[in-house]
């Protein structure tokens, strides 16, 4: 058995519909899971919406959340556990990994309560409070690469949508995650236009105030800030080069 603490890579909606992307992703998967275990959680926000656009149903956003009824994630479910997870897995099998395409819904594996920002109703959206560590440890150790779509078992027994980053981060602090890699189109954290080798929470903080990160930064380095403060060890923000290199921008608590 494999006593390696795992690593995790979580890879955003706005790559994976891209093939050229895709397949630098496989290739750089394909050999960390050489190395070690290896677990993948991913998005889809973009291709959710895309189905949203072209089936005429609108959906809006509560504090960067979306609001998710009943409709809406009949879509969410059609978009992440068919055709976004059925898509990595499946290029992942054709390099010869065994990839494990599954949800946070199969045998109980991401358990959520419904998310109620402000007291707000934004539908069927939830906060993760478990994950079945001992199922992941299972399929690692037998050699699997679990692929896992962040839509998820309530506490309820409903399905809910679940932010990824928030999958990603609860995962990597359950397991024990050597670290978390959010795997974007960005190279790290530009500072004074050089990447950041390594940030602190306190920094970032300070960085986003300065106005120094900002734009679309702001949300990645918000999710790895959230993964540490959650319990993973350390996360890193950084593009398929820097997957491949061991490259991007480390975020720890000190």
């Amino acid at each position: 058995m494999n006593t390696l603490p795992p690593l995790l890579l979580k890879v955003g909606g706005n790559e994976i519909d891209d093939n050229a992307f895709l397949a630098g992703f496989v290739d750089a998967a394909a050999e960390l899971h050489r190395q070690g275990p290896l677990i993948i959680v991913h998005g889809g926000g973009k291709e959710i919406g895309a189905l949203h656009d072209r089936l005429g149903v609108a959906f809006q956003t509560v504090d960067g959340l979306r609001v998710t009824p009943y409709e809406s994630l009949q879509l969410v479910k059609m978009v992440l556990g068919g055709l976004v997870n059925n898509r990595i897995t499946r290029w992942l099998v054709n390099a010869g990994i065994d990839a494990l395409g599954v949800s946070g819904v199969d045998a109980g594996l991401v358990r959520v309560e419904a998310m109620r920002p402000g007291g707000q109703d934004i539908g069927y959206v939830g906060r993760v409070v478990d994950v079945r560590v001992d199922i992941l440890e299972r399929w690692l150790a037998d050699g699997f690469l679990p692929v896992i779509s962040p839509v998820s078992l309530g506490v309820d027994g409903h399905s809910y949508n679940v932010n990824a980053d928030q999958v990603a981060a609860a995962v990597a602090a359950a397991v024990q995650a050597s670290r978390l890699v959010f795997v974007s189109n960005v190279p790290g954290v530009l500072l004074d236009g050089a990447v950041a080798p390594r940030l602190t929470i306190d920094q970032i903080e300070a960085h986003i105030a300065s106005g120094q990160i900002s734009g679309g930064m702001i949300p990645k380095v918000r999710a790895a800030v959230e993964a540490v403060q959650a319990g993973a060890p350390a996360a890193v923000i950084t593009n398929l080069a820097g997957l491949a290199a061991g490259g991007g921008t480390v975020i720890g608590d000190r």
